[in-house]
């Protein structure tokens, strides 16, 4: 797996993440907001499944 997420799309996924789960964990939004698990996770491995099937690449750095 390459990586294909960015510096700001990273820090923005893991943000968003940490905030849907903890909304989740506090009852405000229910147990759907345990999904920013994904947001989270690929963030945190800097690879999207989604960006591989849509050709995106937010990364700037290439692999030699």
């Amino acid at each position: 797996m390459r990586a294909n997420v960015g510096t700001v799309d990273r820090v923005l996924r893991i943000a968003g993440g940490l905030a849907l789960m903890a909304l989740a964990a506090t009852g405000t939004v229910g147990l759907l907001g345990y999904v920013g698990i994904v947001p989270l996770l690929t963030g945190v491995f800097r690879f999207c499944p989604a960006y591989s099937l849509l050709g995106m690449n937010t990364c700037p750095l290439k692999e030699r």
